[in-house]
This record gives structure tokens, sequence and C-alpha cells, in this order.
């Protein structure tokens, strides 16, 4: 009893650790943006807009499917699962109005594409961060 007990808040623990990622939006540190609005996040993340607002082209990077770190970050940025996200980019590319974020295959690629361009734009957890990335925009719980 008392081991089934330990593997259950063991396991809790484990998941809330998982969930709690701290995750922050960022660019190569070259980049001349400084800061991004919750709203210009979203308009690059939701091809709404191709460029950053000082007009530069913005490369969106995207984590894989069923990764938890995407799924949290579509949830906090839009509140939307990845579900929802990818009914949406799939009604958009049959419109022909827009193209999804580029899919890397993990942070580690997310932050080899972030150094070797000024353009990318990509989410992390805070705890991936290095002196090579500017973070343009913090997420949260809210």
């Amino acid at each position: 009893m008392i081991s089934r007990l330990l593997l259950f808040f063991t396991i809790l623990c484990l998941s809330f650790s998982v969930t709690a990622t701290d995750l922050v939006v960022v660019v190569n540190k070259d980049n001349n943006i400084n800061v991004l609005s919750k709203r210009e996040v979203i308009d690059i993340y939701m091809g709404r807009y191709v460029t950053f607002p000082d007009g530069e082209n913005a490369q969106p990077l995207d984590l894989p499917a069923q990764s938890a770190l995407k799924n949290d970050f579509y949830l906090k940025l839009v509140n939307q699962d990845e579900r929802k996200i990818n009914a949406y980019w799939a009604r958009l590319l049959f419109s022909g109005r827009a193209k999804p974020p580029e899919v890397v295959r993990s942070v580690n690629d997310a932050l080899q594409k972030l150094q070797s361009s000024e353009f990318s734009i990509a989410y992390i957890p805070e705890s991936e961060l290095t002196d090579n990335l500017k973070v343009v925009y913090r997420l949260n719980e809210n």
C-alpha cells in the first residue's frame, strides 16, 4: 500500500514538473527585436505576419507533433491544443493563405537554427537559454 502511494506521488510530481516548464520565446542575440507583445507572437506563429515589427523576415520554428512543449506553448499562447492548431493550419493551407512554422526535430535543433539565423524565432524551455539568445516574450499560466 505504501509503495503504491509513493509511486502515485512520484508520478504526480513528475507530471507536474513536465507541465510546469517555463517557456520563453527567443531570437538570435543579433536580432534587432528586443521585445514582442503576445499579439505579435500570435501573429507570427499563426501565420498572420511573416515579418517582425521592424519589417525583417520572421522564420518561426515549431517543435515536432505530439511534443508536450508544443502543446503547452499553444495552450498558453492561444488557448488551443495541438489538435485545434493542426485543424487551423489545414484550413489555411487548403486556402493557400499562409504557411505554418518550420518544424524542427527537437529543442536542440531549434537552438542550432537560432544561432545560425538572426531571423529565426522559437519557443524553448527557459532552462535551455544560452548567451547567444535573447528572450523577446515570456509565456505564463495566464
